[in-house]
């Protein structure tokens, strides 16, 4: 499935509340589960962490870190700030601040990138969604899709600017540190693996025409395939984007990123390179709306 194709959440109709009475949306019941106990563990029935993080890891978070550098604009402010006089505080409305709305998801496309978000919080919220995902992709490390990504994305004010600073941080020794050619390009033999997946949003500061959205995500990064020195990692972060109402669209004006929240390591035993390799080839990406 690609970018896009996602039209909804679950196999309701996006747009409304279902008619099923057992829906969480549309009817009235309720489901308890209990969670399985224990003397071990952390009461959800995983094990114990580690003590330790594996050298792989670390390098995989340092790698992704380096990564939001090149697409952080440079001259934007505090991350939880928010411009304009008409900011206000987001409060959490239903069950909670991750619950899908009914409302249906955007249409239009920019692209391959999602376009067309409606002018209010949730809008922002999906917008500030679909951007990480582009910002996180593996398309950033070729200069040609890099250069059109930032252009669907940002404020046309700060795109020439933060295009030269891509330019500058995506450096060849960057990408051959990630495990790529000169150029960006992929060895032979093998799949670059860089995606990113929001786990979910919350909006700190809300205005007319701006929005400040935190973007909690987990991230794919490295080099799949036999032969690979640079295996795929998974990370945690949460991106911070100042959105600014620009031509009947979201755009970002600046953005931020900082490591976390983490959950607690899985014992999940880790494929083969192939395994990972086949599932980014067979998997595509989501468009993300509230």
């Amino acid at each position: 499935m690609s970018q896009g194709d996602e039209r909804g959440y679950g196999g309701t109709e996006p747009g409304g509340h279902p008619d099923d009475a057992y829906s969480t949306l549309g009817g009235t019941r309720q489901t308890r589960t209990r969670l399985p106990g224990g003397d071990e563990g952390d009461g959800y029935g995983r094990r114990p962490a580690r003590n330790s993080r594996s050298l792989i890891m670390v390098v995989g978070v340092v790698v992704l870190l380096v990564a939001a550098i090149a697409f952080a604009n440079q001259g934007g402010g505090g991350g939880s700030e928010g411009g304009g006089g008409n900011e206000k505080k987001s409060e959490a409305a239903g069950a909670g601040p991750t619950a899908a709305t009914g409302t249906k998801p955007v249409q239009g496309k920019n692209g391959t990138i999602a376009s067309g978000f409606a002018h209010d919080e949730q809008g922002a919220q999906s917008a500030a969604a679909n951007y990480a995902v582009a910002l996180g992709s593996a398309e950033m490390f070729d200069k040609t899709k890099r250069d059109g990504i930032l252009q669907a994305t940002h404020d046309p004010v700060v795109v020439a600017t933060l295009q030269a600073d891509m330019e500058k941080a995506y450096s060849p020794s960057f990408l051959a540190n990630v495990g790529l050619n000169d150029d960006g390009s992929t060895p032979s033999g093998l799949t670059f693996v860089s995606r990113t997946i929001p786990v979910g949003t919350k909006v700190t500061a809300q205005g007319t025409d701006d929005a400040t959205v935190e973007v909690w995500c987990t991230g794919l990064v490295g080099m799949a395939g036999q032969g690979s020195t640079k295996p795929v990692t998974a990370t945690w972060f949460t991106i911070t984007e100042k959105l600014k109402w620009v031509g009947d669209d979201w755009k970002i004006e600046s953005s931020t990123q900082a490591e976390g929240p983490t959950p607690v390591n899985g014992d999940n035993r880790a494929s083969t390179a192939d395994d990972i390799a086949g599932a980014v080839d067979g998997y595509g990406g989501f468009t993300y709306a509230r």
